[in-house]
């Protein structure tokens, strides 16, 4: 079987994307070429490889099996060239893969997006979340090249330190408990009087308060972070996150934030990315924008 290399990035391009028409844009080509060249590659392989659905098409089984191993031979030859000729972030043209939560997109992407604008100006940044159990293997594969967060469980992958952070708990400024405590919770039994919301994403919200004998104060689990900062606003109930994340919602309204010592509650927030990219130019200068911007020193 004889392969054309551009048949295997319109493949690439649509898994990603989903969609023929955004895989057509995305490779800069029309839809119809887009359209002839998976024609093509589907008499070769035998496979229709994608099927319609609603809004664009999904892979097929054998489409599934293929998607890594093409990836990551394109990132391959994408790495191998531009390690040839180093990286030029004012002439590279790229695609930047990040492993990110709601609340990572939040306090990581304006800086990040803005500055990789004025000085990549041809490359592009795309956050998706992978779930942790496959997070090392996609890093590995070239799907995505750098992981935001604190994620304890990538112990296989190299990562670098930007910041440190611990929980607090969060609560509207006029809450009675915010009034009568203050600022710092001296004694821990004082959390069996309050009740939560936690965030399902995260699950130190609630495995902290199972370590304190509080579970059962949870009236309210929401999907992601971003909701918390009306749910508060309009309610007695508080919640356990970090603090960081607290302060960002501080312009939004009026909260109070109560220091208090929680089970295991300072934790580093880093940048994560695999071993087999640790030269890659392109994700080196990525690693250095990210520590420029977000390590404390």
């Amino acid at each position: 079987m004889k392969l054309d290399l551009n048949l295997l990035r319109v493949f690439d391009a649509i898994y990603t994307a989903r969609n023929v028409s955004r895989a057509a844009t995305a490779l800069d080509l029309t839809q119809p070429a887009v359209s002839q060249g998976l024609t093509r590659l589907r008499n070769l392989v035998g496979d229709p490889l994608f099927v319609r659905a609603a809004g664009g098409v999904v892979p097929t089984a054998r489409a599934q099996r293929m998607a890594p191993a093409i990836h990551e031979a394109l990132h391959a030859l994408e790495s191998a060239v531009q390690d040839s000729a180093g990286f030029n972030p004012a002439q590279a043209e790229r695609v930047f893969r990040l492993h990110m939560t709601d609340i990572g997109e939040d306090q990581f992407l304006p800086r990040l997006i803005t500055t990789a604008r004025l000085r990549a100006p041809h490359t592009r940044i795309e956050t998706m979340r992978v779930p942790l159990d496959d997070l090392g293997s996609a890093m590995d594969q070239g799907r995505v090249d750098l992981a935001f967060g604190f994620l304890p469980g990538l112990k296989s992958m190299r990562s670098a330190i930007l910041f440190q952070d611990r929980y607090i708990i969060l609560m509207r400024k006029g809450h009675p408990f915010a009034q009568r405590h203050g600022a710092r919770l001296r004694t821990l039994d004082a959390v069996h009087t309050l009740d939560f919301i936690t965030v399902r994403t995260h699950a130190y919200t609630r495995t902290a308060l199972e370590a304190l004998d509080a579970a059962g104060r949870v009236q309210v689990t929401t999907e992601h972070f971003m909701a918390l900062p009306a749910l508060i606003e309009a309610t007695d109930l508080a919640v356990i996150i970090p603090r960081n994340i607290a302060l960002s919602f501080e312009p939004r309204g009026r909260y109070a934030i109560i220091e208090a010592d929680l089970p295991r509650h300072e934790f580093d927030v880093g940048i994560h990315w695999s071993h087999r990219y640790d030269k890659d130019p392109a994700n080196r200068w990525l690693r250095g924008l990210a520590l420029e911007l977000y390590q404390e020193t």
